[in-house]
């Protein structure tokens, strides 16, 4: 019996199809975390309950709250990586699993650098087209807690890298992964991964779930080119960075 269990694993591996990395009952978890996240999301777009129902109109949270806001979404991408990496670790791998592996020399990162930019004019091309597609939204905006203030913007930039590591390792390290374990197709992970990226976005309304369940699957399809999501990290804080604070710096 254990024979034939190496054998067809073995067959699995020459195929192509990774295997899990961590368990069902962890794996249901996480899509049960992920379905009360987007719920959430969707409640505050259609009651405010973001900003305690003080908001102006048209604005999901006052700026006031600003940095209370930065400092709670870094804390849930924080605490979503962790559940994802004690899942992996108790199913007997590491961060690796993950990640796809770290860097090694200046030269790795610098190819990687040199593929986030032009990743991300793509990235930029495709949001700007989905968006002219899709019209104008009608729902509640974040423009009212971009980044004002020095402390603001520092504390910002932090939250995009938190992000770009956490979201990343996430979505395209862990559910992508374990989704092209399960169903055998690198497509079908993709996509997958992308939907529940986008919809975890609901708090910004649904044209803007549409928007980035586009982008995560550009995100998702880097990742299976590259074998790790380390260009994406780059890409993804990088674009937070730029769409949050320095587009405004730039062009205003």
């Amino acid at each position: 019996m254990q024979g034939n269990e190496m054998v067809m694993m073995d067959a699995r591996e020459a195929a192509g199809k990774p295997k899990q990395i961590a368990s069902w009952r962890h794996f249901a978890g996480f899509l049960l975390i992920a379905a009360a996240m987007t719920a959430l999301g969707f409640h505050a777009q259609h009651t405010g309950a973001a900003s305690g129902g003080a908001a102006h109109a048209g604005q999901l949270a006052d700026h006031g709250k600003a940095i209370y806001i930065y400092l709670a979404g870094g804390l849930m991408d924080c605490a979503f990586l962790y559940y994802c990496w004690a899942g992996v670790r108790r199913y007997g791998g590491n961060l690796r699993a993950l990640s796809g592996g770290r860097w090694t020399s200046w030269k790795g990162l610098a190819v990687d650098v040199a593929i986030a930019f032009p990743f991300w004019l793509l990235w930029e091309a495709t949001a700007n087209a989905v968006h002219r597609m899709l019209g104008r939204s009608s729902a509640k905006s974040v423009a009212s807690l971009l980044p004002q203030s020095l402390l603001e913007i520092l504390v910002w930039i932090a939250l995009s890298i938190t992000a770009g590591i956490c979201e990343e390792l996430v979505f395209r390290g862990y559910l992508q992964r374990q989704l092209h374990a399960l169903s055998g197709s690198v497509v079908v992970a993709v996509l997958v991964q992308a939907l529940v990226f986008g919809a975890g976005h609901g708090y910004q309304g649904w044209k803007q779930v549409v928007v980035i369940s586009v982008l995560g699957v550009l995100y998702g399809s880097l990742a299976a080119w590259r074998g790790n999501v380390r260009v994406n990290v780059i890409a993804h804080a990088a674009s937070d960075i730029w769409e949050g604070w320095l587009r405004w710096v730039i062009w205003k």
